[in-house]
């Protein structure tokens, strides 16, 4: 159930949330709102693969 509901939200991330990777993002020079969504995108994707 757990893996399931992150799974599902490791989807919506992917279509709503920015990709800074693509972007090519320093992270040295990323904002505190960009670490927070880049941090949240670990913590779903993380927990989607267990």
């Amino acid at each position: 159930m757990k893996k399931n509901f992150f799974q599902f939200l490791a989807k919506i991330n992917k279509a709503v949330l920015p990709s800074y990777s693509k972007k090519g993002l320093d992270l040295s020079k990323a904002s505190k709102l960009q670490m927070a969504i880049i941090g949240w995108r670990v913590f779903v994707t993380k927990n989607a693969i267990d």
